[in-house]
């Protein structure tokens, strides 16, 4: 199921990137005076305008939809790894740490407050 919702929301995505690559941007309407406007007859005399605007938006929505199915799944997984035997914070024991022979740095640098002389 999830691996059909990654295949459309792909698909989707493609098709949301075709649509905005299509449509004409705001100043495109100067140019129909110079012969250009006669390619949009195809879509009526309203133009492409209202019916690519319409198709992004339907596809805007899908892949939101998708994008929450695909949330929902990765949340699945998410809470299944708990389950699966790990320990939980209050099993884990603290480790407390050991005396060791590493001298400490305030021992090896000794913190002084005179400052360096240069001559």
């Amino acid at each position: 199921m999830e691996s059909l919702i990654v295949i459309g929301h792909i698909v989707v995505a493609v098709g949301i990137i075709a649509l905005v690559l299509i449509q004409q941007g705001k100043g495109a309407e100067a140019g129909a005076s110079f012969g250009g406007g006669a390619s949009q007859t195809v879509f009526g005399s309203g133009g492409s305008g209202n019916f690519l605007t319409k198709a992004t938006s339907f596809f805007a929505v899908i892949f939101f939809a998708s994008s929450f199915a695909l949330a929902y799944f990765a949340k699945e997984k998410a809470t299944g790894i708990v389950d699966a035997g790990l320990p939980t914070i209050e099993e884990v024991q603290v480790i407390q740490p050991v005396d060791s022979e590493v001298p400490v740095l305030e021992q090896v640098f000794p913190a002084t407050t005179e400052a360096p002389v240069v001559d």
